[in-house]
């Protein structure tokens, strides 16, 4: 069992989920957002953090022996917005990482790194990254910079691709890009409990048959998802209605993101 998991982006809505279903896995779990937390349980703790601040990121990490870091802009906004959370925040994490023994590290990458392939390709993690917006290249950035300190310093990290992880899928695309908590807490648990990590991408989907993503390059972890959005298709066909084939979220991997424009600052 680790000691201490510090979770960054605690008070978002995947954060919250990951509190409950980590709990299990750790002695204690240190929750870090912008936001504050006041519903702490037993063996939690909150420490209030911009991670764009670098000073204050390094205090947090300190203690910590594995990091899921889920901090930062979740959504397209302005580059201003994106570069203070996503860029530079990444960076000071990594750098606190440096600073504090090296915890291995869960990265929240996102599958808009690749949002412009279509529905009908079958990727691999080698594929080149196609990204659909600000937010996808600033994910970009995240793993570069975790690929950076793996081959320089050798910081492991499990670079999770995530698709659409919410407690069931919701719509017709998330029948292939859907990510089950239970599956990705399993995913958590065997990329900091595996003899060796290195700096690894993930595609964050669960066991679904109409995936789009090939894992094969990661079985060495041991992980293997449990869950299948498939379960759900019944309950889509009667509740959502399908999109046309040239809206984009039923046209490119990356979905509505495609779509967005540029924000201005």
């Amino acid at each position: 069992m680790l000691k201490r998991i510090l979770i960054t982006g605690a008070a978002g809505q995947l954060g919250s989920t990951l509190r409950e279903t980590l709990k299990p896995h750790a002695e204690s779990l240190r929750l870090s957002d912008i936001t504050g937390i006041s519903d702490l349980g037993p063996n939690e703790e909150f420490v209030q953090c911009d991670i764009a601040d670098g000073e204050a990121v390094k205090a947090l990490v300190e203690g910590c022996d594995a990091i899921v870091h889920l901090g930062g802009i979740s959504v397209e906004k302005s580059f201003d917005l994106i570069e203070a959370a996503n860029l530079r925040g990444v960076y000071n994490l990594y750098e606190a990482a440096r600073l504090h023994g090296m915890p291995r590290i869960i990265f929240a990458s996102s599958n808009h790194t690749i949002g412009y392939y279509p529905q009908d390709a079958r990727l691999r993690h080698t594929d080149p990254f196609r990204p659909d917006s600000l937010y996808g290249v600033s994910k970009i950035f995240g793993e570069a910079v975790a690929s950076l300190y793996h081959d320089k310093f050798g910081q492991e990290s499990a670079l999770v691709r995530i698709g659409s992880c919410t407690p069931k899928p919701e719509n017709w695309r998330m029948l292939s890009t859907w990510l089950s908590p239970r599956d990705f807490t399993s995913l958590i648990v065997a990329a900091f409990t595996a003899p060796r990590l290195g700096c690894t991408v993930v595609w964050g989907q669960s066991a679904n048959s109409m995936g789009w993503w090939d894992n094969s390059h990661a079985a060495f972890l041991g992980w293997v998802p449990q869950d299948n959005a498939q379960d759900y298709a019944d309950e889509i066909r009667r509740s959502v209605p399908r999109p046309g084939p040239d809206e984009a979220v039923a046209k490119y991997q990356g979905g509505v993101f495609t779509d967005e424009p540029i924000h201005q600052s």
